[in-house]
């Protein structure tokens, strides 16, 4: 190998509105073994521990679910990808629901806190809920304003209890470090499910969406360019690529909330190989598989092992 990579497991999914999220890093270690590439044992493998059997009972927290157990997850996946970004490890996560993906980012942070961080989040929703502004309390909804420290508290419509509030700071302030990345470090592509709260977030932020048709009208070439021209001031970058970013349509439904009209998978692998054969590019997280929903099989498993195993081989000749 070239590179030092190290996969993280992270099959956490108490964040998600929907069970089975769990499964889907599994999934894809099923087309692993079914394809005979065996590239799950080529590298070494870092489980992150969940606290999934909290979804074997209710929960007090209304609009943060489950909060006291993502604030553990949170920790213990700051813990394994700040070891392995200490040691330069190129990390690649393959994760439950994309809730804690906030703890992706803290471990990124923690381990070279000088660093500023690009985010680059494909997903069809923002991600930008916090407890005071969510329609769910699901907290799969929330991973990006931990990260940026941020309330939202200008469109505030909950009532939220202190034991929540507690862990809605612990979350955000793992490390010691808060925020964790400025917004103007921060790039979106294809959002399409957005919700007045976030919009509102975006507009305060300046924030933009590279939307599914302007990536077309542009092509993928020119939005990859415009996108590295964006960080060129950041110090590495963090690619968090949500399956629902994709056109269930074309892949298939086996995500907790696909989205019509998205990206293909030929989009996708574009942009995901790009950034992957950027030096700066230091993680790559793919989330939300879902095969308990797939109503392919095992379709967006087999995708998302796809474009995976794209962005393995891009990272070890880069």
């Amino acid at each position: 190998m070239s590179k030092k990579i190290a996969l993280v497991i992270n099959e956490s999914e108490i964040s998600a509105g929907t069970r089975g999220a769990s499964l889907g890093p599994g999934a894809m270690r099923v087309v692993d073994h079914a394809t005979e590439q065996f590239i799950f044992g080529k590298y070494p493998n870092y489980f992150v521990s969940d606290c999934n059997h909290l979804l074997d009972q209710p929960t007090d927290l209304r609009w943060g679910k489950r909060a006291d157990g993502l604030a553990e997850v949170y920790q213990n996946t700051a813990d394994i990808i700040s070891e392995r970004r200490k040691k330069d490890d190129f990390v690649l996560v393959i994760a439950a629901d994309h809730g804690s993906a906030g703890g992706t980012i803290a471990g990124l942070k923690i381990a070279h806190p000088q660093n500023s961080i690009g985010v680059l989040w494909i997903d069809a929703h923002g991600d930008m809920h916090t407890p005071y502004t969510s329609p769910s309390g699901n907290m799969h909804g929330m991973p990006l304003s931990t990260a940026l420290n941020d309330d939202n508290l200008e469109c505030k419509k909950n009532e939220v209890s202190e034991k929540t509030q507690h862990y809605w700071n612990v979350m955000k302030n793992i490390g010691g470090i808060a925020p964790k990345i400025q917004a103007d470090d921060l790039a979106f592509v294809a959002l399409r499910d957005l919700e007045p709260e976030e919009i509102a977030l975006m507009k305060r932020n300046n924030l933009r969406n590279i939307s599914v048709e302007e990536l077309r009208k542009l092509g993928v070439q020119k939005v990859n360019e415009h996108l590295l021209a964006k960080f060129a001031n950041c110090d590495e970058i963090y690619v968090s690529f949500d399956v629902d970013s994709m056109d269930p349509d074309i892949v298939s439904y086996g995500t907790g909330t696909p989205v019509k009209n998205g990206l293909t998978p030929e989009e996708a692998k574009e942009l995901l190989v790009f950034f992957a054969a950027q030096e700066k590019v230091k993680c790559i997280e793919f989330v939300e598989v879902n095969p308990c929903l797939d109503n392919k099989k095992n379709k967006m498993a087999e995708t998302a092992y796809d474009l995976f195993q794209a962005v393995l081989s891009a990272v070890e000749n880069r």
